[in-house]
């Protein structure tokens, strides 16, 4: 179970690194705004918040192919992890 854990949390954290950067590059925190109105955190705690959101988008994404591999055929074979 923990080895099926890690193989979900650490690409996921990976890729979040990499989405984070990108969309900072972009974006400065201190132009954000949710709902029209304007984020009152500094922008460290943006990047957290950021980075903490990114990571669990990635860690569904990463859930759903372990599902998904996981899943039996029609002839009942499973991928091993």
């Amino acid at each position: 179970m923990a080895r099926l854990i890690m193989a979900v949390l650490w690409p996921s954290f990976l890729v979040a690194i990499v989405a984070e950067g990108f969309f900072f590059s972009l974006f400065d925190p201190r132009d954000i705004a949710i709902g029209g109105a304007h984020v009152e955190l500094n922008p460290l705690g943006v990047y957290s918040l950021g980075f903490f959101c990114f990571w669990g988008f990635c860690s569904l994404a990463s859930m759903l192919t372990c599902y998904l591999l996981n899943v039996p055929d029609d002839k009942g074979r499973r991928v091993p992890l």
